[in-house]
């Protein structure tokens, strides 16, 4: 191995000084990859990732139409965030940022929830829930070898091959310089197109790559300062914006567009019964803590009925349970309430449930206020857990978290008004009709403004095209004949005035139920991949300008 000299002294001294604290990350030029997939074979190589998963990928991107045409390569992965969505929302621990900026997994701490999988804007997270070999189901002897059981049923994902960086360092060699040092996927490209390095040394080679040449990084409109940059002109090319053009978004109707985000595979139904069972049950004892707060009902009855709602809770929480991948873990997922709301929902609903509880036995005033608190905060922890979940862009609108707490006092006096149709309490129905009629006009606004700034909001075309669908039956059945029923419920007296009452009450909980699972298990599209600069090469007039300089056979202008 070669010593390093000049200044690739300077870099390992200032690489292996006492309290410098290194930032590893990666510059990857898009004109230097020629799509060999060497790094992806070298990736799964050095950590024998399970078939199927693949932590490093090179997709190919083929743009236009002949003859004006386009070709590159994008090299994908985990970008190591220097703001990584995947560690607040993680609920175990299992996902961590290290001081120097990786961003790691312990595999014996993760439950296989998918949160981090969809908090994460880049499509890095994967989950093998279960294993099939290379050859369907013939297993050999190396895959055999080097399985590892510790893999499956958690979430995995790049750790810019943390291990090679810290026993290459401990022999006091110098990633992105030494390649024992360097990740596997840098170390083995044949065209230098990937280089490792440390951001916080000014002299390392990716500072200075970052430095002299034009980059971008991938989403960071999204503000997760991702670690990897790319470089996309050259000294005498220089490159072109990309992505903003009508033929662009018509691109990303292509669901075969290798840039365009598949559907979320992480949250499927199960996930999508939390939100419903747990928003009806949540805003229902909310609305009973409301009435009895003002007289409507007794204490006792009171305290029956929380429990009947707490029961609506832990359906919803038992379809979560089936989901994970690790369910004899399932405790751990208490252990970060600092910053995940999911962790923060377990202990609200361990509230909830002891306040419930305590109440069919002691229905005092302030067990019965301690129910409702609960309830409320549950529904709460219900909307920050979707829209933190950033990956998912019909999910992290802003206006989801109003969306969900609506949509579960709605769904939640729905059920309220059957149950008092049931026992015949007229004379609660009436103010009920006209708080109905008016969360229904709100749910109709949200749904409104949320689908007519989600282009805006950076809602993908596929994901739109979903929540069109929804439209054309949420608003006339889930939302509007429920505010004109409510509306009638009290223009009309006797049975005709009930039957519309409670028409309007079971539409309030399946509209609410209908869009929340469109929206979590159909209209789930992922972020995809983005090139916001690309380089200028290919045909036509996507063909690369003239030299700066010129040559031979094309002189520059002037010449």
């Amino acid at each position: 191995m070669t010593t390093p000299t000049g200044r690739e002294e300077g870099r390992d001294a200032l690489c292996h000084q006492p309290g410098h604290i290194a930032r590893w990350g990666m510059v990857i030029d898009v004109n230097r990859c020629v799509g060999c997939q060497t790094c992806t074979i070298a990736c799964k190589h050095w950590n024998n990732t399970l078939p199927d998963v693949q932590w490093r990928r090179v997709i190919d991107v083929e743009e236009g139409e002949f003859p004006n045409v386009q070709r590159q390569f994008l090299v994908t992965g985990c970008q190591h965030c220097a703001e990584p969505p995947c560690v607040p929302v993680c609920p175990t621990g299992a996902t961590m940022q290290r001081e120097d900026g990786l961003v790691t997994m312990d595999y014996d701490v993760c439950i296989g929830c998918g949160y981090c999988a969809v908090a994460c804007p880049y499509q890095a997270r994967t989950i093998a829930h279960e294993i099939e070999g290379y050859y369907e189901n013939e297993i050999t002897q190396q895959e055999e070898r080097v399985f590892d059981p510790d893999r499956v049923g958690v979430a995995q994902k790049c750790t810019f091959c943390s291990d090679r960086v810290d026993l290459g360092r401990a022999r006091g060699l110098t990633p992105g310089v030494d390649p024992d040092a360097t990740p596997a996927c840098s170390a083995a490209c044949i065209a230098s197109a990937i280089t490792f390095g440390d951001y916080n040394d000014p002299n390392s080679n990716v500072s200075q790559l970052v430095r002299d040449n034009h980059s971008f990084q991938m989403h960071k409109e999204l503000g997760t300062d991702p670690q990897i940059k790319y470089l996309y002109t050259t000294p005498a090319v220089p490159g072109r914006d990309g992505g903003n053009s009508p033929e662009d978004e018509e691109r990303l109707l292509d669901p075969e567009n290798p840039l365009v985000g598949g559907l979320q595979p992480f949250w499927d139904w199960r996930a999508a019964m939390n939100w419903i069972f747990g928003g009806v049950g949540s805003g229902f004892v909310v609305w009973l803590w409301l009435v009895s707060s003002g007289g409507g009902i007794a204490a006792g009855e009171q305290a029956v009925l929380n429990f009947g709602g707490g029961v609506l809770i832990a359906i919803g929480l038992f379809f979560v349970f089936l989901k994970i991948g690790r369910k004899k873990r399932f405790w751990r997922a208490a252990l970060r309430p600092r910053t995940s709301w999911m962790s923060r929902e377990i202990f609200v609903v361990m509230m909830f449930g002891a306040a419930v509880l305590e109440g069919l036995f002691d229905p005092t005033g302030a067990v019965l206020a301690g129910a409702g608190l609960t309830a409320t905060a549950f529904l709460v922890c219900q909307a920050m857990i979707l829209w933190r979940a950033r990956g998912i862009p019909a999910w992290r609108h802003p206006l989801i978290p109003w969306m969900i707490g609506a949509t579960g006092l709605f769904e939640g006096l729905g059920l309220l008004v059957l149950v008092f149709l049931f026992q015949d309490r007229a004379e609660l129905l009436s103010p009920l009709a006209t708080v109905g009629a008016l969360l229904a006009a709100l749910n109709l606004g949200l749904w409104q403004a949320y689908r007519r700034s989600a282009k805006a909001q950076g809602i993908p075309p596929l994901s739109r095209q979903v929540l069109a669908r929804i439209e054309r039956l949420l608003l006339p059945a889930g939302q509007a004949a429920p505010l004109v029923l409510f509306v009638l419920s009290m223009l009309i007296a006797g049975p005709a005035g009930s039957i519309a009452l409670a028409l309007a009450g079971v539409l309030a909980i399946a509209g609410g139920a209908y869009w929340k699972f469109m929206i979590v298990a159909r209209a789930s599209h992922q972020q995809g991949f983005a090139m916001p600069k690309m380089p200028h090469r290919g045909s036509g007039t996507r063909a690369a300008p003239p030299r700066m300089q010129g040559t031979t056979i094309r002189p520059a202008k002037g010449d």
